[in-house]
């Protein structure tokens, strides 16, 4: 039963995730870099449709919450929209 929400935000699936993980304890759920960057593809078309590089977006992902990602792993493994799945 939900409370009538229209949805959840990705933060929340993800602590979500995390405590159900803990509860089975597992660890944190882990993402290869290709994976990453095919699951942030939307967000990486849009920045660069604003003018932002690589560079700029693989810093921007340093500085928010400390990936390492490389300017090159998201030229590499940026999935274009016809590559992506769609939700559901």
């Amino acid at each position: 039963m939900t409370d009538g929400n229209d949805g959840f935000t990705a933060q929340q699936a993800a602590a979500a995730n995390t405590a159900l993980r803990a509860a089975l304890g597992l660890p944190p759920q882990r993402f290869a870099t290709e994976q990453l960057v095919g699951m942030l593809s939307d967000e990486i078309e849009q920045l660069r449709n604003a003018g932002k590089t690589d560079g700029e977006i693989a810093g921007l992902l340093f500085e928010s919450v400390g990936l390492s990602i490389c300017s090159e792993e998201i030229a590499r493994f940026y999935a274009t929209p016809g590559e992506r799945r769609p939700p559901g």
